[in-house]
């Protein structure tokens, strides 16, 4: 979901993926926990978005694609403590 600035409370349990431009993307930790070995890819595509978020009303909607990380990827992500 896609909120206007300042109306999605970030509380203790939500991770910080990446700052898309200057917005924040979150994920629950629960949620995290699960993907954190997959690289996780924002698209925006023609068609309907969910009833309540923001892009709605624009014609276009979010596409998340992911895939597993490499053991390599996976290396350099625990050797910076990202995971």
């Amino acid at each position: 979901m896609c909120y206007p600035r300042g109306e999605f409370l970030v509380g203790d349990s939500d991770v910080l993926l990446a700052t898309l431009g200057d917005t924040p993307f979150y994920m629950s930790r629960s949620q995290f926990e699960y993907w954190k070995h997959t690289q996780i890819i924002l698209d925006v595509v023609p068609g309907r978005g969910g009833m309540f978020s923001l892009e709605g009303p624009e014609g276009v909607r979010f596409l998340v694609r992911s895939r597993v990380f490499a053991d390599e990827e996976i290396g350099a992500l625990r050797a910076a403590g990202r995971i």
